[in-house]
């Protein structure tokens, strides 16, 4: 970074590093883990847990579906809590955040085509055999479109525009009419993203789909995802006349409220992920609000931080893990460790150690990186 660029301190919130490592944590291996602790006691009630483990198939909503929406939420709260404005600097002074967006968005890409191509497989060598659309490349758009907002643009301004994103998109989900089909219709094949995708998006889809889930056009309204994440941070780094508490119960009822306006809309727009449609923005956001309210009252508020210990410490280097699970095979390695010390279990126990244990070599090599300062940022 340019030596003469004013360095601006940026506030650290444990509870953000804690709610991405929560995140993380499921993708990683521990949405296995209700499914181990069924094996073991036979417990029925463990099904309804794990039935939350798994995207919805279409229209609806589980817990899963919140993960990757909840990660854009946080990758904007990080970016209110320190708001810089850009367009009024000389163009020296703008160049390094520049080009440190441009490199960032650049590399998430790239990371992106190697996670889709993982576990062994390798990315093709025909151009038109790789898929690019990935999680990590939505990220990364949403992080910049709203980095480029937040740079260049008034708080309003910017809430402006993410209404506009949220109607707009939803108008053309509802009453745009592609050719050879009829306007509403939210089926894989027949939907207004199937057909941009199938003009827009360059290699393979996802499974062959239609409509791929990190497709063109519902890549515009995660950039809301995003807006609505800094204008938390925003809020959140702001000091409260009447105290931290307040500020707990205002992202609380936000939350609810948002969530609340999210299922009315479902009424007539679903929730869908594949889609991401605006009632699915809404619905996300509204729990990722509530679930950022809980884990800043419990860790910067309570200061019960020593709760949030083995999240912050996957938190702190959450997209190098992320892009770990795919280019290497966590589950030889724990094998490889505990493989003895599992078979010597009873069998009922051998699903769920074997996860704990999948779980345990990746936080211990974050653990080892936390300790020694290695967080590798994007």
């Amino acid at each position: 970074m340019d030596a003469n660029q004013p360095k601006i301190s940026k506030p650290r919130l444990m509870s953000l590093d804690a709610l991405r490592g929560f995140d993380m944590f499921w993708i990683l291996g521990g949405e296995a883990l209700f499914v181990g602790l069924l094996a073991w006691t036979g417990w029925h009630g463990w099904q309804i847990a794990d039935a939350q483990m798994k995207h919805s198939v279409w229209h609806g909503f589980t817990f899963y579906d919140l993960i990757f929406p909840l990660f854009i939420f946080l990758s904007g709260v990080a970016l209110g809590l320190s708001p810089k404005r850009l367009d009024k600097l000389p163009m020296s002074a703008r160049l390094p955040l520049y080009r440190h967006s441009f490199k960032r968005l650049g590399l998430l890409l790239i990371f992106g085509v190697l996670y889709n191509h993982g576990w062994g497989v390798g990315a093709p060598a025909a151009a038109d055999e790789l898929r690019y659309a990935s999680v990590l490349g939505r990220i990364a758009f949403a992080w910049f479109f709203a980095a480029m907002l937040v740079w260049h643009t008034a708080l309003r301004t910017q809430i402006i525009i993410a209404i506009l994103i949220l109607v707009g998109y939803a108008f053309l989900q509802l009453f745009m009419p592609v050719p050879g089909g009829v306007a509403g219709d939210l089926s894989m094949a027949g939907s207004i993203n199937a057909y941009v995708d199938s003009h827009l998006l360059p290699g393979i889809s996802y499974q062959g789909q239609p409509t791929d889930p990190e497709g063109v056009l519902s890549t515009l309204p995660a950039v809301v995802n995003a807006l609505a994440g800094v204008f938390t941070g925003h809020f959140i780094v702001k000091q409260h006349p009447k105290g931290d508490w307040v500020k707990v119960g205002i992202l609380m009822l936000a939350g609810a409220a948002v969530l609340a306006i999210g299922w009315l809309c479902d009424g007539f727009l679903p929730v869908n992920k594949d889609l991401w449609t605006s009632s699915f923005v809404l619905v996300t956001t509204g729990w990722s609000l509530l679930l950022l309210g809980v884990f800043y009252a419990l860790i910067d508020v309570l200061k019960l931080q020593r709760l949030a210990f083995v999240f912050v410490v996957i938190g702190c280097n959450a997209i190098i893990i992320y892009l770990a699970s795919s280019l290497v095979n966590w589950s030889y390695v724990a094998r490889s460790i505990f493989g003895g010390f599992i078979q010597a279990l009873p069998e009922s126990m051998h699903l769920l150690a074997g996860t704990l244990a999948l779980l345990t070599v990746q936080w211990l090599l974050l653990y080892w990186m936390y300790k020694r300062n290695i967080f590798i940022k994007v």
